[in-house]
């Protein structure tokens, strides 16, 4: 499995405007109904905020992997964005969070939300990626890196 089959360069969000968790969900979500518009923004708003109730998914050094499971979808969908500046995402390490990656799989795909959860704490565990990313000017940019990325072996 590989990122780039469930990120569509459409779904990033280059620099975002979020400054709280809810913002931040409320954000990540709409870029996602923007690249898959048969989405409905306040499903997934709220699957990804019953998921926080459950404790943060600020995994630290800087990254949240914001996910959830969603009825009636067809295929493990995700958005990405970043928070230049970065904000309090209630972090395992009580960091700034800047690099958020929602996914949103649907019911009954346990396996394949694992293995994406997986992969992409594996690659943003790289903290020269990681800062490729902060320095990327534009969501095609970020998309570029994180394929590129995802390629390695």
């Amino acid at each position: 499995m590989r990122i780039a089959e469930f990120l569509s360069p459409q779904a990033i969000i280059a620099d975002m405007q979020a400054r709280t968790k809810p913002e931040v969900l409320r954000e990540l979500s709409g870029a996602l109904v923007r690249a898959h518009p048969h989405l409905q923004e306040e499903k997934l708003v709220e699957v990804l905020r019953e998921r926080e109730k459950l404790g943060s998914t600020g995994i630290g050094e800087g990254v949240a992997i914001p996910h959830g499971k969603l009825a009636g979808m067809s295929q493990l969908l995700a958005t990405f964005g970043v928070s230049r500046e970065g904000l309090d995402f209630e972090a395992i390490d009580g960091k700034p969070t800047q690099l958020f990656f929602a996914l949103v799989a649907p019911e009954n795909s346990a396996g394949v939300h694992l293995k994406a959860l997986a992969r992409i704490s594996r690659l943003f565990k790289n903290p020269r990626f990681r800062a490729s990313i902060l320095e990327a000017p534009t969501a095609a940019d970020i998309h570029a890196l994180i394929v590129q990325e995802d390629a390695r072996p």
